[in-house]
C-alpha cells in the first residue's frame, strides 16, 4: 500500500508543479499530447519494455540470468510484506495500463501478444486471491524448491553470476547477506503456518533436512559457496586475495550458520506438527490450492476429476499398445515379464559410447530427410548433437536441449547421457532426439527466439502446458515419419508417453483423491517399464510441486485435438506444413490463446 501511496502523491505533486509553472505544463501537455499519438502497438510495446523493467527490479536474479548486471548486488527482498506489495502493485499498473490500449488496432500478432500478456498478468493476479496465499506462502521451502536448492550453485561461480573482477565478488558476498536474510525469513513463514494450521508434509520437510545435513557436513573450504575462492582470476592482486579469502570464509559460515537454523527448526520443531499426508486436499485450503494449480500448470480450466479419467483412460490406452508389441515379437509371459526383458536384455543397450553417439547422429539424418514434408517454417539455428560432458553425466537427465543463440551464431544443441551405458535401452533413442531435438524443443525454442516481431516476453518466455505439450506431440510424428513401425522404436515411445499418462493419474491422485505415496508407486510400478528407484523419485516429485507434470500431457493432447479439427474442418484443403507453421510462428501460447488462433486460421482457409 505504501507503493500506491507514493504514486498518488507524485502524482498530486506534479499537478502542483505544472500550475506553478506554466512552461513545464506546456511542455507536459506536448508530451500527452505526443504519448496519444503513438501508434497501438507503440503503446503496447512500451507497456511491455516498461514491465519488463519493473520486473527485473523486483527479481534481480531474472536481470543477472540476462546477463543485467545493475541488480547484481542483490536478490530481491523475497518473502516479505514489501516484495509482495510492491508485486501486487506492480501487476495491477500492467492490467491498467493494458486497458488503455485498444485490441482491434493491433495487428494479428500483436494482438497474440495482448492477449498472452493479458493471460499471464489475469493468472498472476488470481495467485493474490487471499486464499491461494494462505495456502502457499507459509510453505515457503521443499526438497524441489526453495532457495537452498538453487543459490548453491548459483554463488559457485558455475552458473549465471560473473565472477571476473572485485566487483564481482563483491556483489556475491552482498547477495550472501539476501540469502541469509531470506532463510530466516522462510523459517518465520513457517512459524505462520503453524499459527494458522497450514502445514509442509513431513516426506518432503525430512527431504530438506537431509539436503541441509549434506550442505552443512561440507567442509567450509569445500563448499560451493567458496568455489569463487578457488577460481580467482590472474589480474587480482595479492591484498585482495587475501582479503577476499577472509570475507569468503567468514560470509560461509554465516550461511552454514543460517542453514543450521534452519535445519534445526525444521527438525525439532517443525517436524513435529507436519502433515503425515502427502496431497494438497488434506491441507487446509489445499483443495482450492491445487484447482488454482492445475489452471496455472495447464493454462485450461480442468477439473482434476476430469484429469485423473483422463489418465486412466489413456494408461489403458498405452498399455493395450505394449501388449500388442509382446506379442508381435512373440514373447511368452506377463507384461511386467517383458518389460524386465527389454530393460534387461544386452540387445537393448549402447555396445560403447561412441556406438550411442552414432546411433543419434544417425537418427538425426534420417528425421532431416523427412523434415520438409511435415515443416515448412524451419530454424535458422543449426542443431549440435553430443553427449553431456563426463565430468557432469552422472547428475543430468536423460536427454535436454540447451538453446542456441538467437542470431544463430551458437547452434542448439541435443545433449544425450552416455554414462552408465548398461543403464540406457536403446529402445527410447529415437523418440528422445524428436523430443529434445527436432522437431520438438530444437524447432519451437528457436523459431520464437527468431521471430523478431515478438516481445521478449514471448521469444524468451513460455509455459510448460506448450513447451512440453509441443515436444510430446513432436514425439508422435515418428509415426507418421515411419520410424515406429519397428516394434522396438515403437516400444521405446510408448514406455515414455506412459509415464506422461501415468502423471494425469497419480498427480490428481495424490492431490485430490487422498492417495498415500504406497498407492502412487504402486500404480506406475503396475502399470510401465520403470524401475523402483525412477518411480520413488518421481512421485516424490509430485507430492513436491503438485500440478507441474499434468501439463505435458494436456499440451500434447491440445495440440493433437486441434490438428483433427483442422483436418476434419478444411478436408483435402489440410496442409501439416501450414498446421506446424500456425503452431510455431508466433512462440509459447497458453492453450486458449493458442486454440483461438486455430480457430481463426482454420475459419480463414475456409472461406
Amino acid at each position: 500500500m505504501k507503493l500506491v501511496r507514493h504514486a498518488l502523491a507524485s502524482g498530486a505533486a506534479l499537478s502542483l508543479v505544472l500550475a506553478a509553472n506554466p512552461a513545464i505544463a506546456r511542455d507536459h501537455h506536448a508530451a500527452t499530447e505526443a504519448a496519444s499519438e503513438m501508434s497501438e502497438h507503440d503503446k503496447l510495446f512500451a507497456l511491455f519494455a516498461d514491465a519488463d523493467e519493473r520486473s527485473l527490479k523486483l527479481n534481480p536474479v531474472g536481470a543477472l540470468f540476462r546477463g543485467d548486471m545493475r541488480y547484481a548486488d542483490r536478490l530481491g527482498d523475497y518473502l516479505t510484506d514489501e516484495h509482495l506489495a510492491a508485486s501486487k502493485a506492480d501487476n495491477a499498473e500492467n492490467l491498467a495500463k493494458l486497458a488503455e490500449i485498444d485490441r482491434s488496432k493491433l495487428s494479428p500478432t500483436d494482438q497474440l501478444a495482448y492477449d498472452v500478456f493479458a493471460y499471464n498478468q489475469q493468472r498472476e493476479q488470481e495467485g493474490y486471491a487471499p486464499a491461494i496465499l494462505a495456502a502457499s506462502e507459509v510453505r515457503p521451502v521443499n526438497h524441489f524448491s526453495g532457495f537452498h536448492t538453487f543459490y548453491p550453485n548459483f554463488a559457485s561461480g558455475q552458473s549465471a553470476a560473473p565472477f571476473k573482477t572485485v566487483e564481482d565478488y563483491e556483489n556475491n558476498l552482498k547477495r550472501h547477506e539476501d540469502y541469509i536474510a531470506i532463510t530466516d525469513r522462510a523459517i518465520g513463514k513457517f512459524r505462520e503456518g503453524m499459527e494458522t494450521g497450514v502445514y509442509e508434509t513431513k516426506l518432503t520437510i525430512g527431504n530438506v533436512v537431509s539436503q541441509l545435513d549434506t550442505q552443512l557436513a561440507m567442509p567450509v573450504e569445500e563448499s560451493p559457496f567458496f568455489m569463487p575462492v578457488k577460481n580467482f582470476p590472474e589480474e587480482f592482486s595479492a591484498e585482495e586475495k587475501a582479503r577476499l579469502t577472509a570475507e569468503y570464509t567468514a560470509a560461509t559460515e554465516e550461511i552454514y550458520a543460517a542453514h543450521e537454523r534452519m535445519r534445526d527448526f525444521l527438525r525439532d520443531e517443525y517436524m513435529a506438527v507436519a502433515r503425515d499426508s502427502v496431497g494438497l486436499s488434506q491441507m487446509k485450503g489445499g483443495a482450492e490450492l491445487y484447482r488454482h494449480m492445475v489452471e496455472g500448470t495447464t493454462t485450461l480450466p480442468l477439473e482434476p476429476d476430469y484429469l485423473h479419467e483422463l489418465g486412466l483412460s489413456e494408461v489403458a490406452r498405452i498399455k493395450n499398445g505394449l501388449e500388442q508389441i509382446k506379442q508381435e515379437v512373440g514373447f511368452e509371459g506377463t507384461l511386467n515379464e517383458f518389460f524386465d526383458y527389454v530393460r534387461t536384455d544386452e540387445q537393448f543397450k549402447p555396445e560403447s559410447r561412441e556406438a550411442l553417439t552414432q546411433s543419434y547422429y544417425d537418427i538425426g539424418e534420417q528425421v532431416d530427410e523427412k523434415i520438409g514434408e511435415y515443416f515448412s517454417l524451419v530454424p535458422k539455428t543449426p542443431l549440435e548433437i553430443k553427449p553431456y560432458e563426463e565430468y557432469r553425466e552422472k547428475f543430468e537427465a536423460g536427454g535436454s536441449y540447451n538453446s542456441g543463440a538467437p542470431d544463430g551464431s551458437r547452434p542448439g544443441t541435443f545433449y544425450f547421457n552416455a554414462y552408465d551405458l548398461p543403464s540406457r535401452l536403446t529402445t527410447g533413442n529415437v523418440t528422445l532426439y524428436l523430443h529434445e531435438g527436432a522437431p520438438g524443443h530444437h524447432f519451437q525454442i528457436s523459431l520464437a527466439q527468431e521471430n523478431t516481431d515478438l516481445p521478449a516476453f514471448m521469444r524468451f518466455g513460455g509455459n510448460t502446458a506448450y513447451v512440453e505439450g509441443w515436444a510430446l506431440y513432436s514425439e508422435t510424428l515418428g509415426y507418421e515419419m515411419g520410424f515406429f513401425d519397428d516394434p522396438w522404436n515403437r516400444y521405446g515411445t510408448l514406455q515414455d508417453e506412459q509415464l506422461r499418462a501415468m502423471r494425469l493419474v497419480v498427480d490428481t491422485g495424490l492431490h485430490a483423491k487422498g492417495w498415500t505415496r504406497e498407492q502412487a508407486i504402486d500404480f506406475m510400478l503396475e502399470n510401465s517399464g520403470m524401475t523402483r528407484t525412477e518411480v520413488v523419485a518421481e512421485v516424490e516429485r509430485y507430492i513436491a510441486i503438485p500440478s507441474q507434470a499434468l501439463a505435458y500431457k494436456v499440451g500434447a493432447i491440445k495440440i493433437q485435438e486441434l490438428r483433427k479439427r483442422a483436418e476434419d474442418q478444411l478436408g483435402e484443403d489440410f496442409d501439416i506444413r501450414e498446421f506446424h507453421a500456425e503452431v510455431l510462428d508466433t512462440g509459447s501460447l497458453p492453450m486458449p490463446v493458442l486454440e483461438n488462433k486455430i480457430d481463426r486460421w482454420i475459419a480463414s482457409k475456409a472461406s
